[in-house]
């Protein structure tokens, strides 16, 4: 094994030497040529620049190097007269040796298959170290495996560093400055993702995650949700014969403690992969400040205060597999998660008129929890044919649910001056989503031409029961509030089928698709309001081009995307935690489309570059607005109202300058056009918005890592104003322990700051608003892993399932 790795190692030196050589004679002498085509046994696909050697079979000297190209082929000459063997070596899988044996000077090693490898390489193997980075016909991944810092940090914080996402400073996750995407684990829609999803990943290690796909033009199976694209978080799941343990365990001075353990286990036909992960997170409080200026009357509004929150949050995920036989497979999955959270929110309400005199002033203590809970079940049925086992016809079907549940209870002070001071009040909402999925797919490769169809059906009911009582001055009682009391339903039926065709030729990739959606929409309200009723249809192209050069590629897409509202964004329920800010759902709003070019460069000669410009296009969209009554409240919510344009250019270096010291950027410029009609009223709004992130890390000898990070988010562009600008640095350090089987890191954000000013400005019809939150911005990480256990075969699992990524959240906006 040493020599080997040795023979690796010397491939740069061994060309350069063969190259300067010279003899005062060189003698005629005729060349072997040996090629062939690396392929990844667990997917079935090429595999792209792994190194490929020839070495002298008697003194395992080395002859000729080179890497594989993109479509996983090589070609080697070598002198004839002499045994040789082939070398193919890849980090994380076995290495494979092969005897050449020539006929007529040829030797045609055929499709070399590289499995994955149970036992990690040694440090000194540097030479093999795959890109971090990999663009793909229509996305491009993170291998988060590959980036030293995934045992130390969040899963939270490797999202930073992925090209083309950004994370601001309230932890909203932003693809190419957008927040309506949709995140898939594993290619299908998870309830842990349902509602926020950042408190999720603040909780992961980003050790459970394999890779980060940020799918920019979506191909036809899936849905047609997400302007901006998918993201898809692939977790670590592989399962061996045998068994796998992994412990992750850390605590965060801000975010609490928190504990995580992945399970791989393989026997027989049966076999499974999951984890499970804990987080607690104490009690924090910090202030913030408000402040609404008037232009008819001239007037003024403010407020200070501050607030806390604390909560709970497990998570847990499982994938089962039965092998009926070589044709037949069986698998099913579930996840779930349950987060518990309590809110403290003291504020005083100050407000003035025009001479500066107080005409309105009052506290008001406010506490309140939240309950959510998800939940999803799904089966799959595989069958693959006799003449061609990569043509597969696939069966699914999958549960999902989530239920949220909302208390509030709001007390004012004794000290009040002026009228309207709101009474003591209490609010309770339960608002969630049950729906079911049935899909089919099937699938026809072959070397060079795939075709895919399928169809699907998404049964979806949403709901919210919702209530306030207000506290009478009378008998001292809570009444409720007629206004405030409603049950809603919005049962919403999509239908698809959709159909794709790839190419893949040796320079060339094509991929192509279309997909028909047919969405029904009924909502019903149990008082008050009249029902909601929508039926339409969207059709749905995308299409995508790369072309592959000698270490680089070119890449060409377009897509259309469907933004449908989330339960979150429908839900009539008015949240007045702050009587003077209120915030409301609005169960008319309507599906927005969106039209995406993007152009993309990639070179992957010495570590990775990627360079994008994308262009996009909505009428439509929907945004997030804010408006004031004669009564000075403020109301937040959601309207079909923009026209919504951005130009964006993306840039993502990976570059070792040596084999110790490696650095990282991700960053991006877009230019945004906003305008839109609301309350009679036209808005519009332009500018540049954009992020840097950049990562240096550093390997020392004997385990030891270090590294830096540093950061910039700008303020973005909204309809009516801009939020605000994030600066962020940590830095990092771990030492691996046991042969790598354990490892210990300390991470520090921000370290200078213990609290960060995020400010907002919002100018709408006749008011202007200014709010600041002093969020938490240094935290002190510490975490420790081990991991043990024996792998020696791989686990067969479906190659296609559901994926419920249609509809949008609404919580990131």
């Amino acid at each position: 094994m040493k020599q080997i790795l040795l023979t690796v190692l010397c491939c740069c030196f061994s060309t350069l030497l063969f190259a300067q050589t010279k003899t005062a004679v060189t003698p005629a002498v005729s060349n072997i040529t040996v090629k062939g085509t690396i392929i990844d046994s667990a997917v079935n696909k090429p595999m792209g620049y792994v190194t490929v050697a020839l070495q002298d079979a008697a003194t395992k000297a080395p002859v000729k190097s080179t890497l594989a190209k993109d479509d996983g082929s090589f070609e080697l000459k070598a002198p004839e007269g002499k045994t040789y063997q082939l070398v193919a070596v890849f980090i994380g899988y076995a290495t494979k040796t092969i005897t050449v044996k020539p006929v007529n000077s040829i030797f045609n090693a055929g499709r070399i298959l590289l499995s994955a490898s149970s036992k990690q390489l040694k440090e000194v193997t540097v030479t093999a170290v795959r890109p971090v980075m990999k663009q793909e016909v229509d996305r491009l991944s993170y291998d988060v495996q590959a980036d030293p810092e995934s045992k130390s940090i969040t899963a939270l914080d490797m999202i930073r560093k992925v090209p083309l996402l950004s994370v601001d400073g309230n932890d909203a996750i932003k693809l190419r400055g957008n927040d309506n995407y949709k995140i898939l684990i594993n290619g299908k829609e998870s309830a842990m993702m349902a509602k926020n999803p950042s408190d999720v990943l603040k909780s992961m290690p980003a050790a459970n995650i394999e890779k980060i796909e940020v799918i920019t033009t979506p191909p036809a199976k899936y849905d047609a949700e997400g302007l901006a694209g998918i993201i898809n978080i692939i977790t670590k799941k592989n399962a061996d014969q045998g068994y796998n343990v992994s412990i992750n365990t850390g605590y965060n001075s801000v975010y609490g403690e928190r504990a995580n353990v992945n399970l791989t286990l393989k026997q027989g036909k049966f076999g499974f992969s999951g984890y499970a992960g804990y987080n607690y997170r104490p009690m924090r409080t910090s202030s913030f400040e408000a402040m609404t200026s008037f232009d008819d009357p001239k007037a003024s509004l403010s407020q200070t205060g501050t607030r806390g929150n604390s909560g709970k949050n497990t998570y847990g995920s499982g994938e089962l597999s039965y092998e009926i036989d070589t044709l037949n497979l069986i698998t099913g999955m579930f996840d779930f998660y349950h987060g518990k959270n309590n809110q403290q929110n003291n504020q005083v309400t100050t407000q003035r008129d025009s001479v500066d005199v107080i005409k309105q002033f009052y506290r008001l203590f406010n506490n309140g929890s939240g309950d959510f809970n998800g939940s999803d079940v799904g089966l799959n049925y595989q069958l693959g044919f006799k003449k061609n086992k990569e043509q597969l016809l696939t069966v699914s079907y999958k549960y999902n649910y989530n239920d949220n549940v909302q208390n509030n209870e709001a007390t004012k002070g004794s000290d009040n001056i002026g009228t309207g001071i709101p009474d003591d009040y209490r609010q309770y909402n339960k608002s969630g989503s049950k729906q079911h999925a049935f899909q089919l797919d099937y699938i026809q490769p072959s070397k060079i031409f795939t075709v895919e169809a399928g169809g699907k059906a998404t049964l979806r009911n949403n709901y919210s029961q919702f209530n306030t009582d207000v506290k009478s001055d009378a008998d001292n009682e809570y009444h409720a509030d007629p206004a405030q009391v409603n049950n809603f339903t919005y049962k919403q039926n999509i239908y698809g089928l959709y159909n794709s065709y790839s190419v893949k030729l040796t320079k060339w990739a094509f991929k192509a698709g279309m997909r028909l959606e047919h969405t029904t929409v009924n909502a019903d309200f149990a008082v008050g309001q009249p029902p909601v009723n929508q039926d339409y249809d969207n059709f749905v192209p995308s299409a995508s081009i790369q072309r592959s050069l000698k270490s680089s590629s070119l890449t060409l897409g377009f897509t259309q995307r469907i933004q449908r509202p989330g339960i979150y964004q429908l839900n009539p329920y008015t949240d007045i935690s702050n009587p003077q800010y209120r915030n409301v759902g609005n169960p008319n709003l309507r599906a927005a489309v969106t039209n995406n070019f993007e152009l993309g460069y990639s070179n992957f000669a010495k570590g990775s570059i990627n360079l994008s410009t994308n262009y996009s296009f909505a009428n439509n969209t929907v945004q997030n607005l804010a408006s004031v009554d004669t009564a000075g409240v403020t109301t937040t919510t959601y309207a079909n109202v923009g026209s919504n344009k951005n130009w964006g250019f993306d840039l993502s270096v990976n570059y070792p300058i040596t084999p110790k010291l490696n650095v990282n950027v991700n960053a991006e410029l877009m230019f945004v056009w906003l305008r839109g009609y609301y309350n009679g009223s036209l808005f519009s709004n332009s500018g540049k918005q954009g992020h840097i992130f950049t990562y240096t890390t550093y390997k020392f000898d004997g385990g030891y890592r270090a590294g830096l990070n540093i950061g910039y988010d700008s303020r973005y562009v909204l309809l009516q104003g801009k939020d605000n600008y994030f600066f962020f640095s940590s830095i990092s350090g771990s030492k691996t322990l046991f042969k790598e089987k354990a490892g210990i890191a300390l991470n520090i954000n921000n370290p200078f700051k213990k609290f960060n000013k995020l400010d907002f400005y919002t100018k709408g019809d006749g008011f202007e608003t200014y709010t600041a939150n002093n969020n938490f911005y240094r935290t002190i990480n510490v975490s420790v892993y081990y991991k043990f256990g024996r792998l020696n075969s791989s686990i067969k699992k479906n190659q296609r399932g559901i994926n419920n990524d249609d509809a949008s959240s609404g919580s990131r906006n």
